[in-house]
């Protein structure tokens, strides 16, 4: 999820677990055994939702630091008390020239610190980007998948649980009807997930591939528009769909839902029946040199084939002596976004016993790592 609604949802949270009345009559006690403010509660929740992402300054290291740290440490279920201390810590003096006990404070904003912390890992666990849970012990990338990275459904039912906390600050429902929608929507789009690998593993049965790779990737504009990938030892089968639908959309005819920006990005998505299956090889048509599984196999390109779940060759140049290939994941290219992110390849050495070389592709050019 986008680092904003990680930060609605550390907010919403918190307004569920704190009322105004509570903290008003905190504030009125002899004992002033909590915060003195609801905003400040909720201000810990947000800053808590969002602060995982504080991992993204490993870009400022370069794109392999990036790729291998993100959603690393700070998302770790292992490493969230130790993160949800110093929060609170850090909130409860920012906090301390209020009336507030900064002791009594520190006690309630961990558990808020806490909460926002792990609804965040939460919102990244749903997505397929990954998310490794077990640092520092383990790097393992685990994910749900079911969600795209950016959902605005998802979102705007955040917002609208905060909007109605506001006017109701002294009860519990807005918050929980929010998160609850917000759960819902997680629900059907993994319902959605579900339908796509039944239809991936009808397919493989009908082409005779007997141990079928079988990855769905969800999409943007509805929890039924997938990209449905079925790996035969040797090629991607790829199409592009949505589980629901029984005809073709047309994104230029005028409706008032789906809104004419939505029917724009979800237009590609054809019914099952009517999907068009395209075969993508992963190192390549027929013809395509054998060096390029030896570039593959690169002891430094190890970052990206642990990365990648889909990984599938663009293109194998070579050029004055050079043999370069660059390789992308098919979890990121998907219709109307044009070339994709997260494209790397490796050259290999000119003369034996050299050290290969990294580099990526953005916006079509050639960029060292």
């Amino acid at each position: 999820m986008d680092t904003l609604t990680h930060a609605l949802s550390g907010a919403l949270l918190a307004r569920l677990l704190v009322t105004r009345q509570q903290t008003r009559a905190n504030t009125h006690s002899a004992a002033d055994t909590g915060p003195a403010k609801l905003w400040q509660c909720v201000l810990v929740g947000t800053v808590a939702g969002a602060f995982p992402d504080i991992d993204a300054v490993a870009q400022a290291f370069g794109d392999i630091a990036y790729l291998t740290q993100h959603r690393g440490i700070t998302h770790s279920l292992l490493m969230l008390p130790l993160w949800a201390a110093g929060i609170a810590w850090l909130m409860a003096r920012c906090f301390a020239a209020t009336r507030a006990a900064p002791r009594a404070a520190w006690r309630q904003f961990f558990w808020l610190a806490a909460g926002g912390i792990g609804i965040h890992i939460a919102g990244d666990w749903i997505t397929q980007f990954g998310t490794m849970l077990l640092q520092p012990f383990s790097d393992q990338r685990f994910g749900l998948g079911a969600m795209f990275i950016i959902d605005l459904a998802f979102s705007g039912f955040l917002v609208v649980g905060l909007v109605l906390a506001a006017i109701f600050p002294r009860h519990r429902w807005p918050a929980a009807l929010g998160l609850a929608a917000a759960v819902g929507w997680v629900g059907l789009a993994w319902t959605g997930q579900q339908e796509a690998e039944s239809i991936a593993a009808r397919y493989a049965q009908a082409q005779g591939i007997a141990a079928p790779q079988v990855v769905v990737m969800p999409r943007p504009a509805s929890p039924f528009n997938w990209t449905v990938s079925v790996f035969d030892g040797q090629d991607y089968h790829v199409t592009h769909l949505n589980t629901r639908r029984t005809e073709m959309l047309d994104p230029a005819v005028p409706a008032i839902f789906p809104p004419g920006f939505v029917r724009r990005f979800s237009a590609p998505y054809a019914p099952a029946d009517q999907a068009v299956w395209e075969r993508v090889p992963r190192f390549g048509a027929p013809g395509t040199p054998a060096w390029v599984q030896e570039a593959w196999a690169q002891p430094r390109f190890g970052f990206f084939r642990w990365f990648a779940q889909t990984p599938a060759l663009i293109e194998a140049t070579e050029q004055a002596g050079q043999r370069c290939a660059l390789f992308r994941d098919l979890r990121f290219d998907f219709p109307g976004r044009g070339e994709g992110p997260f494209r790397y390849g490796v050259c290999l050495p000119a003369q034996p016993g050299g050290a290969a070389s990294l580099f990526k592709v953005e916006g079509g050019v050639r960029l060292p790592l």
